[in-house]
Order: C-alpha cells, then sequence, then structure tokens
C-alpha cells in the first residue's frame, strides 16, 4: 500500500447554520481545503453524510462537487451513521493507498436544523436497530442513557464524577473559534441542567450542529502542496451490533477497542505514543467507554481519572481540545472529518483554539451505540 499524507484541511463554523444552503456549507469547507493545498484541485471526493435524503436530497457527491467547481471529478457517499465522516475518510484513504486516485478530497457535511426537532431525532435514531429496538420507542438518549446506567452502577462511578467531562469540554471549546458552545460552565451548571433520559441530563449531551469539514489525501508524489504534510499512519475499522440487546457486555465497544488495535497495528505505534486525540463523546458515557477501549483508562476509572484533573492541556494525552462533540458540536456525517482535520492541526501546529502540538495524533468516529467505529492514527 502507498502512504497517504493530509495537505489541506478547511473548517467551517458549527451551529445552528440556517443562514447557508447544504450545498454552500460544503463547498466552504471543501475551497479551504484547496487553498490549504495550494489551490490544488482533487480527481475524486468522498462526501461523509447520515442524513442528506432527510434534509435536502440524495445524490450528494455530484451536487456539492458541481457547487464547489469540480465538475467531472470521481466521487461517491459514504454512510456509517454518527461515524460517517470516519467512514468517508477510510473510502479516502483507500483509494489512494490502492493506487487508484493521487488526489482525494474527503468532506463531511450535515444540517440538522433543516427540518423540525422531532424529524431530526427520528432520523438519527435510525442508527440503531429499528427492528428490534425503535418499533419499542426508546431515543437515542434513551439507548445510551440505559448504557450509562449499567456502567456507573457497575463501576461505582458518581454523578458528579462523569459531569467533569462536559466542564473540561467547555472549557476547551472556549478558544475554538469553530465551535458551537463557547461558554464555560461548572459543575452545578451540568449537575442541575434538565433530564433527558436518566441518568442523562442536557449538559451530558452534544448539541444538534450544522457544519461542514474537508480534508485533501494525497499520496507520497503530491506531499510537497503543504509544507508541512501530516501522514496518515495507521486507519482501522470495526463493527458491532447496532442492538444492545445482543451485545457480549453493555458497558463495552469491542468495536472501538479492535479499530484502536487495528490503527495501532498499522502504524507501528502504541497507545504511550499519543500525544493529542480527538475522541467521541455525543454523550458522556460514550466518552467514558471510548477513552477506556483505546487504552488511555483501565475499564471502569475514565471519569474518576478526569474528574481529578487527566487529560487537560499539559497532561498525555490531551483529550479533545476543540471541545470535542459536546461543545465543538456534532454535526453527525461531518464530526470524524473535524476530529481528523483538528488532530492534524494540532501536529502542524496552526489549530486556531487551544494548542497541544505533539508528533503522534489519534481520532476516534463512533456510529450508533459503539456499533460503527473508526479510529486513525496521525504522524507529523
Amino acid at each position: 500500500m502507498r502512504d497517504v499524507f493530509i495537505v489541506g484541511v478547511g473548517l467551517t463554523e458549527v451551529g445552528k447554520r440556517v443562514d447557508i444552503a447544504l450545498r454552500d456549507l460544503a463547498a466552504e469547507a471543501m475551497v479551504k481545503a484547496m487553498e490549504d493545498a495550494g489551490n490544488e484541485k482533487p480527481e475524486a471526493i468522498v462526501v461523509g453524510n447520515m442524513l442528506s435524503s432527510l434534509v435536502e436530497q440524495e445524490n450528494l457527491a455530484a451536487l456539492i462537487a458541481d457547487h464547489a467547481g469540480l465538475r467531472g471529478v470521481s466521487g461517491f457517499k459514504a454512510e456509517g451513521a454518527c461515524g460517517s465522516g470516519g467512514a468517508a475518510l477510510l473510502a479516502g484513504y483507500s483509494l489512494i493507498s490502492s493506487g487508484l486516485f493521487n488526489k482525494v478530497l474527503v468532506v463531511g457535511i450535515e444540517k440538522l436544523h433543516e427540518r423540525p426537532t422531532p424529524d431530526t431525532a427520528r432520523g438519527l435514531a435510525y442508527a440503531a436497530d429499528a427492528d428490534y429496538e425503535l418499533i419499542y420507542g426508546i431515543s437515542f438518549a434513551g439507548l445510551n442513557a440505559l448504557v450509562m446506567r449499567y456502567y456507573m452502577n457497575k463501576h461505582g462511578v458518581t454523578r458528579e464524577e462523569m459531569a467533569h467531562w462536559a466542564v473540561m469540554m467547555h472549557e476547551n471549546a472556549y478558544h475554538n473559534p469553530y465551535a458551537q458552545l463557547r461558554k464555560k460552565i461548572t459543575l452545578e451548571t451540568v449537575m442541575n441542567s434538565p433530564v433527558i433520559a436518566d441518568p442523562v441530563r442536557l449538559f451530558d449531551s452534544c448539541p444538534l450542529s450544522d457544519g461542514a469539514a474537508a480534508i485533501m489525501l494525497v499520496s507520497e508524489k503530491y506531499r510537497k502542496l503543504n509544507d508541512t504534510p501530516v501522514r496518515v499512519a495507521g486507519i482501522g475499522n470495526a463493527l458491532d451490533s447496532p442492538d444492545l440487546s445482543s451485545r457480549f457486555e453493555l458497558d463495552r465497544f469491542i468495536a472501538a477497542k479492535l479499530s484502536t488495535e487495528r490503527a495501532l497495528k498499522m502504524a507501528n505505534a502504541s497507545i504511550n505514543d499519543i500525544d493529542v486525540a480527538e475522541i467521541h463523546d455525543a454523550y458522556s458515557i460514550v466518552a467514558a467507554i471510548s477513552v477506556e477501549e483505546i487504552g488511555f483508562a483501565a475499564r471502569g476509572k475514565a471519569p474518576k481519572l478526569w474528574a481529578e484533573g487527566r487529560f487537560r492541556l499539559g497532561d498525555r494525552p490531551v483529550l479533545n481540545p476543540s471541545g470535542g462533540l459536546k461543545a465543538r458540536g456534532h454535526p453527525v456525517g461531518a464530526t470524524g472529518v473535524y476530529q481528523v482535520a483538528e488532530v492534524a492541526m494540532q501536529l502542524r501546529g496552526d489549530f486556531p483554539g487551544l494548542k497541544v502540538g505533539g508528533e503522534v495524533g489519534l481520532a476516534q468516529n463512533i456510529g450508533g451505540v459503539g456499533s460503527n467505529v473508526t479510529t486513525i492514527i496521525l504522524r507529523r
């Protein structure tokens, strides 16, 4: 396989972007990424998106390629629920490493505010098992609440310990100009926020978000399009059952563990090499299990560690200096692309928020309740 490099990134502000059409939002990120890559145009695009048929239309790759001035390139859409961005990056990586293309632009795009919230919530719920879970009327928040209750009871984790994650994420996002929730909060804010699905409270969950992010991937031949190319050293994907009732263990995301192991093996790296990571924290419980499955904490210990002050600026690794899904926001199909772009910018030294730096970074993008997971290792 050929080496693959990131030579351009483009981010848009995350939020309630009713001011701009989906195609315009995607094109904004794509143009920024191409400019960052010396105004080089791709041979193909891969679009990460979950809900385009609900929001606007299908045939999304053709729509946004045309709107970004890329008529004639190859392309398609990749879907993996909230892990669609990671799936798109896996596809883009494969197109280059296989030798089929030399330049692929991966763009993640989602607009969750184009329809009433109940419609959007219904669409997001289809990341679970429609036949065996949704027929009972359970929401995506409800499924995560079941996991969170089980996890807290099994491992003796308190609500206060869990709540520290949201406080840290808002602190980080305060410095990120692309973040949706740029405001600091207190532990009491989290503890007193409305219950969404007990024990999940409002500030345990990410907001509904619109946003687009793009990354220009290239082969070795084109790595000098940017003065500080970042190599995709390893990438791994794994799947688990979408229905929780058939899981081997309710407090485990086996796909997160397997995808991490596969990515680290490809990168010839260990978890101790990681300086900075962007993990998937759609809910506080997802952050906890992701941290543990990656290997940054022992099982059942992640909330205790972050309550003690771990994973912040000055520690190693630093987790979610962007503010994560919790506070940067979670435009679902674009989230995985945001994560990798943010880690790449940290390694390049030009992330506009909290600066961590480092040589090796990790991004983990999770679809469903841990059912479709992509983990990516980057090296400066």
